[in-house]
């Protein structure tokens, strides 16, 4: 995701935010509130429907074409940002897997979706990045799972698990502490942009506290 988010308020006029698209390459801007909060999105296709010249008052007529569209009548006459954003807006999380994200572009026909943590805007994706996630190498895909997941999440020494990439396709063999780790390591290695599959050869060790020993168990 790109952290650094061009952003409007809601009572910014529309002209500039038509300025901001045209000035920094971009289809569309999260609209937020005094404390990040996302509120809405402004698109290009928001902009054009205020460009339409529609009077609402030829529809007024027709019950079944103000029905039809849905609220839409509004951003004909929108002067800002406010006015004429889409909302509430589709936001995704950070942990959320790049094949969702895309899935949720695709379906709802959107360039780009605002990333938030709790409702704090905290990033935004793009077609763009999607596709770029998928062209990263496999040596920077080893190298974030066996720093960033391996190591600072997971905590395991280095050894402890075996990590081979070819082509996107993670393999992962060797042992941890819990089947839960198991599973664990495996959905947060899947998450990695530019992973297309894992394979995880993994077993585990956990304590059996009922009989006081240690149990060896199988693989994932």
């Amino acid at each position: 995701m790109t952290r650094d988010v061009v952003t409007v308020a809601p009572d910014t006029p529309l002209k500039d935010v038509a300025r901001l698209l045209v000035a920094n390459g971009i289809s569309g801007v999260p609209v937020c509130g005094a404390n990040g909060e996302v509120l809405g999105v402004v698109s290009e296709a928001d902009i054009l429907r205020r460009e339409e010249g529609f009077s609402p008052e030829l529809a007024r007529p027709i019950a079944w074409l103000v029905d039809k569209l849905d609220g839409e009548l509004g951003k004909i006459g929108a002067r800002t940002a406010g006015e004429a954003m889409t909302a509430p807006a589709l936001t995704v999380r950070p942990t959320q897997h790049a094949s969702e994200v895309a899935r949720l572009m695709v379906d709802h026909m959107i360039n780009r979706v605002p990333v938030v943590s709790g409702d704090k805007l905290v990033g935004i994706v793009s077609r763009a990045d999607l596709v770029r996630a998928f062209t990263r190498s496999d040596a920077e895909i080893e190298r974030e799972i066996r720093q960033e997941v391996l190591l600072e999440l997971m905590l395991l020494p280095p050894g402890e698990v075996d990590v081979s990439v070819e082509n996107g396709r993670v393999v992962l063999s060797g042992r941890v502490g819990t089947r839960e780790d198991a599973e664990l390591l495996e959905r947060c290695v899947r998450r990695i942009p530019g992973v297309l599959d894992v394979e995880a050869e993994l077993g585990w060790t956990h304590d059996d506290s009922r009989r006081g020993r240690r149990v060896e168990s199988g693989r994932t």
